[in-house]
């Protein structure tokens, strides 16, 4: 750029952006992260992560002990969990609002040239919830994607039975299915994981005994932490079912 007098004026030199990270943590047990994810949590200078408000991050919890000292903590606060039914438009429109604000939060670091970990249960393109953020984010700027171990796998591991042999194929069903759409699946499936458990339990239980599976059925809570549970889901006595809980049908499929 020229001068009033033609000399050469230099422009200040423009900041690249950060990178924003979705870092796979694994099923729970910090020991089953990568080592990729933990050099990563442990040099991040801001870390990010989703919480229910008023209630620890269990990602946050698993990470904890490598969290370096100073590191920018980011809190993102869901406005619903299980207040509003997820086939209620209310429901999309407030977590549609949710995810542009945490979009805002990260940009204003990321386009300051700072890398930014957010940290994800589980592997961040199975059904988690750093995925919302992805789409809104690579426009933007570079995202990096860490996979992690999921949650179904440290929850299968956990009953000391494989979930699938030979030629079965394994299906995933959300429990936020309906009851009649949960049990035709589920009588077509050869091994079955049943995720979003919670106040769907009862639904899952029926839709199990309807298939004709439930003496198969095992429930899973907490795979791979303190305090996991494993039982029969015949022998449950109640319909509770935390956020980390699951079931499954180990297959029964060819072996030699």
């Amino acid at each position: 750029m020229q001068g009033y007098n033609g000399s050469t004026i230099k422009e200040p030199p423009m900041t690249a952006p950060g990178t924003v990270y979705g870092v796979g943590l694994g099923p729970g047990d910090p020991d089953l992260m990568s080592v990729k994810a933990a050099r990563l949590v442990r040099t991040a200078g801001v870390v990010a992560y989703f919480c229910k408000a008023g209630s620890r991050s269990n990602a946050r919890g698993i990470a904890a002990g490598l969290l370096a000292p100073g590191a920018v903590e980011i809190g993102m606060e869901y406005p619903v969990t299980t207040e509003i039914a997820v086939a209620d438009p209310a429901y999309n429109a407030a977590l549609r609002g949710f995810y542009e604000t945490c979009v805002a939060r990260l940009l204003e670091h990321a386009e300051g040239g700072r890398d930014v970990i957010v940290l994800c249960e589980g592997d961040p393109f199975l059904y988690g919830s750093f995925m919302h953020l992805y789409t809104r984010l690579r426009e933007h700027v570079p995202v990096v994607v860490v996979p992690g171990i999921p949650g179904m796998s440290g929850c299968w591991t956990a009953t000391g039975q494989p979930i699938t042999w030979g030629d079965d194929v394994l299906t995933v069903l959300p429990g936020t299915l309906d009851e009649q759409t949960l049990t035709d699946r589920m009588g077509r499936a050869d091994a079955i994981v049943v995720m979003k458990l919670g106040r769907n339990l009862p639904k899952v239980r029926r839709a199990m005994a309807a298939a004709g599976l439930l003496d198969r059925a095992l429930y899973v809570e907490r795979g791979t932490m303190a305090g996991e549970t494993v039982m029969r889901l015949a022998d449950k006595p109640d319909d509770s079912a935390p956020y980390f809980s699951m079931v499954l049908v180990p297959g029964e499929g060819r072996r030699p």
